[in-house]
Formats: structure tokens, C-alpha cells, sequence
């Protein structure tokens, strides 16, 4: 009995780590509660020079007026498309990637590995640019990958993701025993068949980790959206569609506050689906 009851007191480290964690996920999630509390609000609560953090009357009013915006389908559709090629070719891509790096050993290797690290390290506002000029000289070759394309958005998006992508599953591809693949080899799998039918497999989690930081890397971008995508309204993506309520005289921030939380609907269920790979993936990651 007194033995049960040490169990149930908690040490004070303990519950001062828990309080901080508490704090601190309350924290990160006040700015989500009020985006959402915004859109839900009249205009005359958001406008109020005393705003408060509820509200006894929630409209969906704000809500309307973002899915009654013309080509907001459109806009949804459009990141949907980027999003899911970005996810499908980094994922195809960063898989033989990293099975290169790990189980063939070529000249350059190691020069490679590094400059996959040097570039993580470069920011993208430092390549806008650049690369806006090298999609405009793509564009006249291939027509569906230059300026004002969707193809523009996902070339540029995996430009960006291969690198992370490729050292993070590179250390997954890694922790696969050499031996196993011997073993495949003495029942008369080929090197392709191990690749696909048992090593991929067993990279699973690491690869819905990379998938999960390139659907948002991908969905909530903005800035390539706008330097890429200039004068084809059609093929804008959601991020720019929330442009359309920001006025300089008056910007409708119930409206933007509600496409965003529309916007963040995707993020939330692709992650709640793919959760559990995914802190084992993190963890894999750590590890290797």
C-alpha cells in the first residue's frame, strides 16, 4: 500500500517538466485557437478595439465568403496537385538517393554527401531569383515546367526537399544489415527485387517522415508561389488565393483568418493519418 502511493507521488522534476510542457504547447497552439476563434467571429467582434478570446454568437459568415471566392476550387486544386507530386518524386528520388550513397561506393561520394549539407544551409530568399531566371530559360525548352506553369512550383519545391530528404532517409537505408540483402541474394532475389519488395519496406517510416515535410514545405509555400506564378491566375495556388482579402483600405480578416483555417485542414488530417510512422520515422532519423 505505501509502495503504491510512492508510485502515485511524482517527483518535482517530473511535474515541473510537465508544467513547461504544458506552457509551452499551450503556447504554440494560442496563435491556431485564435485564427480559428477569428473566423468564427462577426465582423464587429473582430473589428472591436477590446477583442476577447471567445465569443457567445460564431458565424460562419467569414467562411462563405472564402469558398464563394472565384476559383477557390480552383486554388485547392491546384495545391493539391503541387503538394502530391512534390510528396510522390521526393519520396521516388530521395529512396534511390540514398540507396546509392549507402550501398555503392563510387568516386565523389563523399564530395556529395557534403554538398547535400552546404545545401541546407543556403536560404531560399538568396536563390528567388536565380531561379526565377532558370525557369524562365526552362520555360523554352519545356513549356510545362517555366514561369507561370505548376511544373515551375514542383521542380523548385523538389530542389529544396531532395537535399533534407536524402541525408535524413540515407541513415534509415544505413540501419539495414548488409547481411539481410546477402541473404535475399542466396534465395535468388536480384538486387531490384531486395530494393523494392523488402528494403523499402523497412525504410517506411523515414519515408512518411520525408513525406510529411515536403506536403507542408510544398502546401504552405508562398513565396515561390508568387515569384513563379505571375500572371496565370488560374494556375495560382491556395496561399495566394488569400491575397484576394487583403485591401488597403479595408482587409477582410475574417475571411483571411478563415482561409487559413481551411488551409491548415489538410496539414492537420495528413498528419493525424501518418502520426505514428511518423515519431518513429523522427526517431529513426535521431539515431541514425
Amino acid at each position: 500500500m505505501i509502495a503504491a502511493r510512492r508510485r502515485k507521488v511524482k517527483k518535482p522534476g517530473r511535474l515541473v517538466a510537465e508544467i513547461v510542457t504544458v506552457v509551452i504547447a499551450g503556447l504554440v497552439a494560442f496563435p491556431l485557437y485564435w485564427m480559428v476563434l477569428s473566423a468564427l467571429k462577426p465582423t464587429g467582434e473582430i473589428q472591436s478595439a477590446n477583442p476577447r478570446p471567445w465569443t457567445f454568437s460564431p458565424s460562419f459568415d467569414s467562411f462563405e465568403r472564402v469558398l464563394t471566392v472565384s476559383g477557390f476550387g480552383r486554388f485547392f486544386l491546384n495545391s493539391v496537385m503541387v503538394a502530391v507530386a512534390v510528396v510522390v518524386l521526393s519520396l521516388l528520388f530521395s529512396f534511390l538517393a540514398a540507396v546509392a550513397l549507402t550501398r555503392f561506393n563510387f568516386k565523389g561520394r563523399t564530395v556529395l554527401l557534403v554538398m547535400l549539407l552546404v545545401a541546407q544551409m543556403v536560404p531560399i530568399e538568396a536563390l528567388t531569383i536565380p531561379l526565377f531566371f532558370l525557369m524562365r530559360s526552362v520555360g523554352d525548352v519545356a513549356p510545362a515546367f517555366g514561369l507561370n506553369e505548376l511544373g515551375s512550383l514542383v521542380l523548385v519545391h523538389l530542389a529544396f526537399s531532395l537535399p533534407f530528404a536524402i541525408w535524413m532517409l540515407r541513415g534509415f537505408v544505413a540501419a539495414v544489415p548488409v547481411e539481410l540483402e546477402e541473404a535475399a541474394k542466396l534465395d535468388g532475389a536480384s538486387r531490384l527485387r531486395f530494393t523494392w519488395q523488402i528494403l523499402f519496406p523497412l525504410v517506411a517510416p523515414g519515408l512518411v517522415a520525408i513525406s510529411v515535410l515536403a506536403f507542408i514545405h510544398a502546401w504552405n509555400d508562398f513565396l515561390f508561389a508568387k515569384t513563379f506564378i505571375i500572371s496565370k491566375t488560374e494556375n495560382q495556388t491556395l496561399p495566394q488565393a488569400i491575397l484576394v482579402f487583403f485591401k488597403p483600405e479595408d482587409t477582410d480578416w475574417g475571411a483571411v483568418m478563415a482561409s487559413s483555417t481551411l488551409m491548415t485542414i489538410p496539414v492537420l488530417v495528413f498528419f493525424v493519418l501518418v502520426q505514428r510512422k511518423l515519431v518513429s520515422g523522427m526517431a529513426g532519423a535521431v539515431k541514425g
